[in-house]
């Protein structure tokens, strides 16, 4: 009798909400006192996103939301122009790390201090 094959590592989950993929944004402009990070969280909440956003000591905000697919598309470019009140000067896109996916919250999408 042969054994189950046990799936790679490659096939487990990253994150607590299960994402094994996901977007870091580092977002610059006047985008602190606008309120970008409530109105990220309001677009990805309508969305559907796992994440994370944050103010950064740097004054920019600091974004992570966890999968890939066409929501995730359309927060990218939300990120880009942020709520009304914001003048976003330069978006930093890059693949989430291991590290990145780890601190995904399990669901939802929350604003981190």
């Amino acid at each position: 009798m042969t054994e189950p094959l046990s799936p790679t590592d490659a096939d487990q989950p990253l994150s607590p909400s299960g994402c094994t993929t996901g977007t870091h944004l580092w977002i610059t402009g006047r985008v602190q006192g606008v309120s970008y990070r409530a109105a990220a969280k309001a677009e990805a909440d309508d969305l559907g996103l796992i994440g994370w956003v944050r103010n950064t000591a740097e004054g920019a905000v600091e974004l992570l939301v966890g999968g890939d697919g066409p929501a995730v598309d359309a927060l990218l470019r939300w990120a880009g122009k942020g709520p009304e009140s914001a003048e976003v000067t330069e978006v930093e896109e890059r693949e989430a790390t291991e590290p990145d996916l780890a601190s995904l919250p399990q669901a939802g999408f929350e604003i981190r201090r």
